[in-house]
Order: structure tokens, then C-alpha cells, then sequence
């Protein structure tokens, strides 16, 4: 089935409960973990690992081993990476400079304990992967071994996802800045490959709002026919088009859906839980709705497909850089490119370019992909049969621009044709 299924492995911390933990396993708090104030975790009310006791480190590689030979999982995704790798656990840190890594605060006996279990990971099963959830982007987290590196062949790309919910939640459509969007997206070491994600379960699992609710709000209830027209809905559904397909054009070598995203699911997911009185309301997620053909949902999901299918097809995430075209914050739009693709987006929420021009060699494209066609919910303003060549702005060796009608809040994916040069 092609189908790699990874665990999410928890090496970070430990709960506290006596019964059915290892916090007193021996009668003693210190088995496991360090003594004192660095044995607990002070945002997590948990136990930290002393990976500095052999028994302990072997403890944990068993635990890997088990995962891996028994049950034959495909790789892991460690939980809490950024956590272990600093003494103070990253709390408070904002990681936007170099000088924030390599430090005194930075944990010599996590990063031991990582390589060895990464390599431990591969001589087990050289095709599994480890993918680290971690926020700090500590340089040589994702790279090999022999690199000196740590292992990890990803590093999760937790800040995106924030991102798109700090935009949603604090700005106003007109205030997007498309310049900090494509700084955001593409914020990665080239050489270290991140999985890149629109939304997270910090959103759709612990009490907050999906993209999608974030966007509609009530709405979501009331509006999502396709014979209830809705301006509201129109928006959003728009929006988390550009947001998804943004996200995954910048991609750093992965690209993840979580649990819904991908057809707009308009819940969050809450497990059963003593503050919900047990409750199983929320323990699911209603794939039904994507197929449901009187609904809005199944658009989302059919643009999801298509749009996977373009950026596997093109093998797009094999190149690791995205070069930038341009950025007009006054009219909200954004270009760049990548491989033979050229990604346009105009985030504007009320203004649509006639003929606007965006500065390219001497080329010829033809349009694979956009948001705004009927198929996924749109309003049908682009022509997808036109091709489309660049045109010079006085004679044959000046500057050259591509030519193109943008409409409000829409993206556009142009392939880039063979072209024979006129001297």
C-alpha cells in the first residue's frame, strides 16, 4: 500500500502517577529520573529521564527495539525533543538567533542519548523514520550521523501552524503581510529536511479551533450546503485553500494533513476526559461529510487530492530551495517559484489584477493548478486553457513579465513549457 505508520514515542518525560507509572517503580523517585528540581518539568507537572544512567538508556532502547521488532512500526515521531535538548526545556526562548543554541543551557547527555537511538533506529530498520518534534530548529537536528548530526531525518515544522493561527486570529484579511507569510513558510536549513503542516493537534486536539473554524465560526453549522449562499463561508473556504497549498509549496521535504484538515473538519477532537464528564462527543472525526455531494467539505478534499497529486507528480519537494519572485504587500501578492512551478498568490480580499506582471525570463507557462475553479468551490474567473508567455516591456532583451488576471483571494500554479527564443 506504499503506507509507512509511525508512532509517536514519548522519551521526554514521564507522568507522576505511582500506581501505573515509574515515578516510585523501586520505591525511589530517582530509578528513572534525575533528583531534585531537574527531575521535574515545571510546565508539565512530569518526570524528566536521567540519561546519564546506563540502565536507563538501555530501558529506553528496549522500548524502541520492542516497537520496531514486535509490532513492526515503520519509524517514530519523538515527542518533546526541544524540551529535552535545553535545560530549561525552551520555555520562554524565542530560537531566532544562532547564539540561542549552542550554549551552557543546552543538554550534553540528551544529545548522546538521540544519537544513539537514532542509529540504533537504522541498524534495526535502515528504511524507518525519526522525526523529531521540536520548535528551536537546533542546527544538525535532521542531518546525519556521519554529518555530525544528530540522526533525525525530519524536524517537525511546529512554528508554521502557529502561524497560520496567530495570522487568522490577530489580523485583519487586508493586514497579511505576503512578505513575512513566504519568510515563515520557508524558514528552514536547506540541507535539513522539516515536515511542513498547516494545522496541529495544538489547534484540533486541545481545546482550540481548527483553521477551517477559525475561519468560519458559526458559520461552520449553519452554511456549509452549497444552496446556502454565505460570504462568510465563501471566505474561509477560499483562505484555507491558499493557506494549505502555500504551506506545502514551501515545504522543507514533507507535508502533513492532520486528521481532517484536508476536508475542512468542522470539530476539534477531545478525548474523554473528567473536565468533559467522559464525554465521547468530540472523540471522532465525521469522515462522512468530505463525500457528502450537497455539502461544501467534499471541495476542500478534492483540491487536497489534486494538489498532492500535482506536488508528487512534479516530485516538487526533491528540490530543497523555493526562490522568491516577488512580494507586493500594498497589493497582497506573492510569488515564487520552485522547480519548473510558478506559484502565485493574491491574498488581496477585495482587489482582482487585470494583466498584472510579474518580472521572469523569457518563458512560456500554462496554468496546472487553482484554487478558484468550480470543481473545488470557487468562482470560475481564470481561464485554464490560455497559455501564457512572458512579454518584454520595450524590445526582445528587456525586461520580460508575465501577464496574468489575479483574483482576490486566489492562488495559481503555472508549469513552466518548452519555449524556443526568438533573436
Amino acid at each position: 500500500m506504499k503506507i509507512s505508520v509511525i508512532m509517536d514515542i514519548v522519551h521526554s518525560h514521564a507522568v507522576k502517577n505511582v500506581v501505573e507509572g515509574l515515578g516510585s517503580y523501586d520505591g525511589t523517585r530517582y530509578q528513572f529520573f534525575h533528583e531534585g528540581a531537574r527531575g521535574e518539568h515545571p510546565a508539565w507537572d512530569s518526570y524528566c529521564f536521567n540519561y546519564n544512567k546506563n540502565e536507563v538508556l538501555h530501558f529506553l532502547f528496549s522500548n524502541i527495539r520492542f516497537w520496531l521488532g514486535e509490532y513492526k512500526f515503520d519509524g517514530f515521531r519523538f515527542d518533546g525533543v526541544t524540551s529535552m535538548l535545553y535545560f530549561d526545556h525552551g520555555l520562554g526562548m524565542a530560537f531566532t538567533s544562532y547564539n540561542d543554541y549552542f550554549t551552557p543551557n543546552i543538554d550534553d547527555e540528551a544529545i548522546v542519548y538521540f544519537k544513539l537511538a537514532n542509529r540504533l533506529i537504522h541498524e534495526l530498520n535502515p528504511g524507518a523514520l525519526s522525526i523529531a518534534e521540536d520548535m528551536s530548529g537546533l542546527p544538525g537536528l535532521a542531518a546525519p550521523l556521519e554529518a555530525g548530526g544528530l540522526g533525525f531525518d525530519y524536524r517537525m515544522s511546529m512554528g508554521v501552524p502557529d502561524y497560520w493561527i496567530k495570522v487568522i486570529k490577530e489580523l485583519k484579511d487586508e493586514e497579511w503581510n505576503v512578505g513575512q507569510i513566504f519568510h515563515e513558510l520557508t524558514s528552514h536549513r536547506a540541507d535539513e529536511k522539516v515536515v511542513s503542516y498547516a494545522e496541529s493537534h495544538d489547534q484540533a486536539m486541545v481545546g482550540d479551533k481548527t483553521i477551517i473554524f477559525r475561519l468560519l465560526d458559526k458559520e461552520m453549522y449553519f452554511s456549509m450546503r452549497k444552496d446556502q449562499p454565505n460570504l462568510a463561508v465563501d471566505r474561509g473556504i477560499a483562505l484555507h485553500k491558499m493557506i494549505r497549498l502555500a504551506t506545502i509549496a514551501c515545504a522543507g521535504g514533507a507535508y502533513l494533513n492532520f486528521m481532517g484538515n484536508e476536508f475542512g473538519h468542522p470539530e476539534w477532537i477531545d478525548f474523554p476526559r473528567e473536565g468533559n464528564n467522559w464525554s465521547y462527543q468530540h472523540a471522532r472525526r465525521i469522515w462522512s461529510i468530505s463525500e457528502n455531494p450537497e455539502l461544501r467539505f467534499h471541495w476542500l478534499l478534492d483540491f487536497d487530492r489534486d494538489m498532492i497529486n500535482l506536488i508528487r507528480n512534479e516530485r516538487l519537494l526533491d528540490e530543497p530551495y523555493v526562490q522568491w519572485v516577488t512580494d507586493n504587500q500594498s497589493d497582497q501578492v506573492l510569488a515564487f517559484r520552485r522547480k519548473d512551478l510558478l506559484f502565485i498568490f493574491n491574498f488581496n480580499p477585495s482587489n482582482s489584477f487585470e494583466g498584472y506582471g510579474i518580472q521572469i525570463e523569457p518563458s512560456k507557462f500554462k496554468i496546472v493548478l487553482q484554487t478558484d475553479a468550480h470543481a473545488y468551490g470557487g468562482f470560475n474567473r481564470i481561464d485554464d486553457r490560455m497559455t501564457y508567455y512572458s512579454i518584454p516591456e520595450a524590445g526582445l532583451g528587456s525586461t520580460h513579465y508575465l501577464k496574468i488576471y489575479l483574483p482576490s483571494r486566489t492562488a495559481i500554479v503555472l508549469k513552466n513549457q518548452p519555449y524556443r527564443s526568438v533573436r
